[in-house]
């Protein structure tokens, strides 16, 4: 079976995130870390439920989730990085891969929609 980037990508960044939220919580920061963990770990579950979408406008719609989601966790991490809130060293990383996730989620949207338009 053909690898699903966006899907591993989304995994991975997620589990990355999990770390993040466990060192902000050692840190008594406590609602910031659930809104970064809620928002951050919605990206791939939308993005595994497009995958059993009924219909390209349902996958459209579950991926244009997954983005929004996207877009929101770099919110977060771009407020923890300005906030300096934590001195957690991958930062700087997270923020280039949920800046990567917006991309890919933003070019399989205009895809997917363009597909749609064809017909």
């Amino acid at each position: 079976m053909k690898p699903n980037v966006v899907k591993e990508k989304s995994f991975a960044f997620a589990l990355e995130i999990i770390e993040l939220y466990k060192h902000l919580k050692a840190e008594k920061e406590f609602v910031i870390s659930r809104q970064i963990l809620r928002s951050a770990t919605s990206i791939g579950a939308n993005i595994e439920e497009a995958g059993a979408a009924m219909s390209k406008r349902d996958f459209i719609a579950k991926m244009a989730i997954s983005s929004k989601e996207a877009r929101e966790t770099n919110y977060w991490l771009r407020l923890i990085v300005e906030s300096k809130i934590t001195k957690y060293n991958e930062l700087n990383e997270l923020l280039k891969s949920s800046e990567e996730l917006i991309r890919l989620l933003t070019s399989i949207i205009k895809t997917a929609q363009a597909s749609l338009k064809d017909k």
